[in-house]
């Protein structure tokens, strides 16, 4: 849910599940992005595309009654739906206004917590859900502003779906990236800073990419990581880690 170009995180996940010989569905926000999708999925075999606005209940329970009839059950479900208005993320938070934190958290947040409310009945024992945090949700990174706010409640929504669905075998996580170059990044007031920034202080000594998303998102949905779930599993080259910068 929610892969809207080549550079989104969520689509380095579906090509690594479908390299793993997934079946796919997509859902994407509106006719503008249609095209796009189409493009991304067309030497997929029959791929299924769904207009999904998750602001309409209705339009969530149509796409897991098709599904449901379609395919019967679920292994899987990739959140990755994000937004705030530009508008919450130029200037200062305290300025933010209630509109603007309603639509984020909603967009946000509580898309996750509908979407798996709607798909319960179809997951079955051994499946999983991965929605995608940031650093932000836990640590001041300024200008995030309102979207972090929106990504602390996704994952503490994460930890609390994590205890609903794990009655039923099902496991929740959220897979916590470092700066990648996405469309939805660059639209952050000083990325690029932050993207060369981070490079410079992590562990590894470089920013991750899509592939290391896929990877990660991969593992969390597969049986390999049968044991975790309501956990923010971080790839971001250990930058999270560091509590300070030396000079050597």
């Amino acid at each position: 849910m929610g892969v809207t170009n080549a550079r989104s995180l969520g689509w380095s996940i579906a090509r690594k599940l479908y390299e793993a010989g997934a079946e796919l569905a997509f859902s994407y926000q509106g006719e503008r992005l249609r095209g796009e999708l189409e493009q991304l999925t067309r030497e997929l075999p029959e791929p299924r595309l769904y207009q999904v606005d998750v602001t309409r209940e209705e339009e969530l329970k149509a796409l897991f009654a098709d599904l449901g009839q379609s395919w019967g059950e679920l292994d899987y479900l990739v959140h990755s739906i994000a937004f705030a208005p530009r508008t919450a993320m130029a200037g200062r938070y305290v300025d933010t206004c209630r509109d603007d934190w309603v639509t984020a958290l909603e967009v946000s947040a509580y898309s996750l917590v509908s979407a798996a409310r709607e798909a319960e009945p179809l997951l079955r024992p051994g499946g999983a859900l991965v929605t995608l945090s940031y650093y932000a949700a836990e640590r001041v990174v300024p200008k995030y502003n309102v979207m972090a706010i929106a990504k602390s409640a996704l994952e503490a929504s994460v930890r609390y779906l994590a205890y609903d669905l794990g009655k039923n075998g099902v496991r929740v996580n959220a897979l916590s990236a470092g700066p990648v170059k996405t469309v939805a990044a660059r639209s952050i007031p000083g990325f690029m800073k932050m993207y060369k920034r981070v490079a410079s202080i992590a562990p590894l000594g470089r920013n991750v990419d899509q592939d290391d998303v896929g990877n990660l998102g991969l593992f969390l949905l597969s049986p390999l990581a049968s044991g975790i779930t309501g956990e923010t599993v971080y790839v971001d080259g250990g930058y999270h880690v560091m509590g300070m910068e030396l000079d050597d």
